[in-house]
């Protein structure tokens, strides 16, 4: 897989702020036990090719030969890595904030009116700009998204991601029963569409492929053993699906398929779980599911306000650590509300107090940076702001508006501890907060900066 940008520049910058990143995962220890917190304040990181090249403080001046750079001054700013989102919906921008249901009636209600426009090129093309400019003015760099059924729809996220030398990893969402019509497809028909899309774009800059079957209940075996036979066939794809989201969903699972063991071994018995594999949810998986998928090396990406606004369920992260999996975090919108991982992480933490742990920052911060890029398999490329690694970044205002000013300015003037501060800002902080996103050290999110208009065409198939 080629790792390298897809539009190498020799382009030089530096940047300039105060450093946060993780060398290590903090676990559920206590603020001031956590281990890998790295802290650096006022320091110059300085970008060439897309990469960062050089990391120093700021008293130590520019390295030799970086001059004539210009430094893109944003003392007293927060500078982190970009955050990654492992599972989020591109099409469901258009339901998201849906009133009233859980998940299979929001799923026909909402989700699959909303996808089968998807069919047309345009609404995908302009669909897949105005997502991708939507999470980076969001703080995220880089994701793992499900389009749509439609070939077209993969095709267009690639596209953008593309030209843009974003990590993105996404496929052709496979569906051959139990949707409505212009939003199934057929395996013969779906397995040559992804071949062609692999051939076409995984390992191209920084694009990725993944198996995407949508959900167990939407394939019938055939479809599911097709593709299993994809992931194993072409190595170094990944594959993304949903599990045990909904009490409701894992009853109609047992019902379909009466000879698996669980939910989980729907995917198992066929090949679908391994390093790449991301599993959104798996709120209700028992102590043999959460084993099968330690043992294969998969992650449940944790879906906080998803879960919180579908009344799905509380997933239980602390014993998911404690047993040895890999959690990465993800915003699931249109499930969720909204696409800013501080929100997400705001609910996380929620979450774990009702079940009597606390998330600190540092948890969150690396779960949703270096230890989702290290649980991709790309710890080598993204997640850090070291040498060698992507310049992908962010840069974040402490505060914005009165109270949070004011609570900030409290922490500062009582001389407490960083992580309090840091757990301020992840509380009440938001995209508003969000200064600039850099994607391969260009910046793609400037504050202030209107985003290109989307046509109002987008939107003529949505009824008067």
């Amino acid at each position: 897989m080629t790792q390298t940008g897809s539009q190498p520049t020799r382009a030089r910058s530096i940047l300039r702020g105060d450093l946060l990143d993780f060398t290590a995962d903090p676990g559920f220890a206590a603020p001031d036990q956590a281990q890998g917190v790295r802290w650096r304040p006022d320091h110059l990181v300085c970008i060439e090719g897309g990469k960062i090249a050089a990391v120093v403080p700021a008293t130590a001046g520019v390295p030799s030969g970086w001059e004539s750079v210009a430094v893109d001054d944003q003392q007293g700013r927060l500078i982190l890595p970009g955050f990654i989102d492992t599972h989020v919906h591109c099409p469901q921008l258009d339901v998201i904030a849906s009133f009233g249901t859980e998940l299979l009636d929001w799923l026909n209600t909402y989700t699959f009116p909303a996808e089968r426009r998807y069919a047309d090129p345009e609404v995908s093309r302009v669909g897949a700009k105005r997502f991708l400019q939507a999470l980076w003015a969001h703080g995220t760099t880089s994701a793992v998204v499900f389009p749509t059924v439609h070939k077209v729809s993969a095709e267009a996220l690639f596209e953008v991601g593309h030209a843009h030398n974003m990590r993105l990893i996404t496929g052709k969402v496979l569906m051959d029963r139990h949707a409505p019509d212009g939003l199934r497809d057929d395996v013969t028909g779906a397995e040559r569409d992804c071949i062609d899309l692999i051939d076409r774009w995984h390992g191209v800059g920084r694009q990725s492929f993944a198996v995407t079957v949508r959900f167990a209940p939407t394939s019938t075996p055939e479809q599911l053993a097709m593709a299993g036979k994809l992931c194993q066939t072409y190595a170094g794809t990944y594959m993304q699906t949903h599990v045990a989201e909904n009490r409701d969903e894992v009853a109609w699972v047992a019902k379909l398929f009466p000879d698996a063991r669980s939910y989980l071994d729907v995917y198992d018995r066929d090949g679908l779980l391994g390093p790449r594999a991301v599993l959104a949810h798996g709120i209700w998986l028992d102590e043999t599911d959460r084993a099968v998928i330690r043992e294969r090396g998969a992650q449940i990406s944790h879906c906080p306000s998803s879960n919180l606004f579908l009344g799905s369920g509380l997933f239980n992260w602390a014993q998911a650590q404690q047993e040895g999996l890999n959690v990465s975090l993800s915003s699931d919108v249109g499930g969720g509300t909204s696409l800013s991982m501080l929100r997400n992480m705001g609910d996380a933490y929620k979450i774990q107090a009702l079940q009597g742990t606390k998330l600190t920052a540092w948890k969150a911060l690396h779960t949703a940076t270096t230890g989702a890029a290290q649980a991709l398999g790309l710890g080598d490329e993204m997640g850090l702001i070291e040498p060698g690694h992507m310049a992908d970044l962010t840069v974040w205002d402490w505060a914005r508006g009165a109270v949070a000013e004011h609570r900030d300015a409290v922490c500062r003037q009582t001389g407490g501890q960083l992580h309090e501060r840091v757990f301020v800002w992840m509380t009440l902080g938001d995209e508003r907060n969000l200064v600039q996103t850099l994607v391969g050290g260009q910046k793609v999110f400037q504050s202030g900066t209107p985003s290109d208009p989307i046509p109002n065409s987008t939107f003529k198939h949505l009824p008067a």
